[in-house]
């Protein structure tokens, strides 16, 4: 059995990340970790856990978890997990963090779109992106994964296979993007309250939102050159899901059926990306509660442009499922194993 720690259990990650690993065969979850509840039985944080999980929340002692565990998830807000990883806690442990600390590359480039000084830059050349469609290889000899954003799985799965082939003018690119209002975590914030939420609609972190450049490193090691994206995200009246939306202008005369053979190229073994029928456009609905990405296209003859488009659970996908995925190659368990979830409608 694989020993589990999660620091951040009671966030909205962390208790997904709870939900999946309490159903893993291979797994034991050990140390149920989080600053709010100390001594609180994570039972009452979670209600849904009644009966199943009998454990109270523990403090985010990391050098005390390293010598408890196998695999340290931190599923907590920027800057934590900097903080508290070192090289004594990684020669003892593999460590997924949910967070952004190590998924950028250029610290200046963290560090400007954060805010906050990055505390441990000597670990950033080694942690491994964990989007495991395109990172497969790397994670599974990785000792520290960074866990990609929400917004940012599914902005990259859905323009990669075109970014990789040179087909789209990465100049032009636009990303539209929505999510539910579990993306934003847990805590109590005035935007996020019912009467703010509901019924209505409305973009935030307009040019500056910091999945941008995530999103613009990564499809630029895809495409071989800097990208500059405009990225726009909303914030829709719904828990969970994210639908993206993207805008290239064509490089080439493609074909429909030459797009598809290209997402087909990518994506048909993989277990969870779904590359739709023509036509069909890609709902979080259909996704919700899994960890499955669902992906389609159009082209846009008199723009010459190809409107790409993606949904996904950001809990799952998005956040925890993946999680669990790297976990899984990381331990040499099969890729799917506690993620076989079948999309819950309605």
């Amino acid at each position: 059995m694989i020993k589990v720690g999660i620091i951040g259990a009671t966030g909205y990650a962390g208790g997904e990340l709870v939900r999946i690993l309490s159903a893993h065969k291979d797994v034991e979850i050990k140390w149920y970790g989080s600053r709010s509840y100390i001594d609180e039985k994570y039972a009452r944080v979670y209600q849904n856990m009644f009966q199943i999980v009998d454990d109270v929340c523990m403090d985010d002692n990391m050098a005390e978890l390293a010598d408890q565990v196998d695999v340290i998830f931190t599923a907590t807000p920027q800057g934590l997990c900097g903080s508290l990883v070192n090289e004594e806690i990684l020669s003892k442990v593999k460590i997924i963090d949910l967070s952004a600390d190590f998924r950028i590359k250029d610290v200046k480039t963290y560090e400007q779109w954060y805010g906050i000084e990055h505390k441990s830059p000597q670990f950033i050349g080694e942690a491994v992106y964990g989007l495991c469609e395109i990172n497969r290889e790397d994670v599974k000899s990785a000792r520290l994964v960074a866990n990609p954003g929400c917004y940012t799985t599914c902005s990259i799965l859905t323009a990669y296979p075109l970014a990789k082939e040179g087909v789209i003018d990465m100049h032009t690119l636009i990303v539209d993007a929505k999510s539910g209002t579990s993306g934003a975590g847990r805590g109590a914030k005035v935007p996020n309250l019912y009467c703010e939420v509901n019924e209505n609609i409305k973009a935030y972190g307009v040019a500056t939102h910091r999945h941008t450049p995530e999103i613009e490193e990564q499809l630029g090691y895809a495409a071989g050159e800097d990208v500059v994206i405009s990225f726009t995200p909303h914030l829709v009246p719904m828990n969970r899901g994210i639908l993206v939306t993207e805008y290239a202008t064509l490089k080439k005369n493609v074909t429909e059926e030459q797009i598809k053979a290209i997402y087909d190229k990518y994506y048909s073994d993989e277990k969870f990306v779904r590359v739709l029928d023509g036509g069909i456009c890609p709902e979080t609905k259909w996704v919700e509660g899994s960890n499955y990405v669902d992906i389609n296209f159009k082209i846009d003859p008199r723009t010459n442009r190809v409107v790409m488009m993606g949904a996904m659970d950001n809990l799952v996908k998005g956040a925890a499922g993946q999680a669990v995925q790297n976990m899984n190659l990381m331990f040499g368990l099969k890729e799917s194993e506690g993620l076989e979830l079948v999309p819950m409608f309605p």
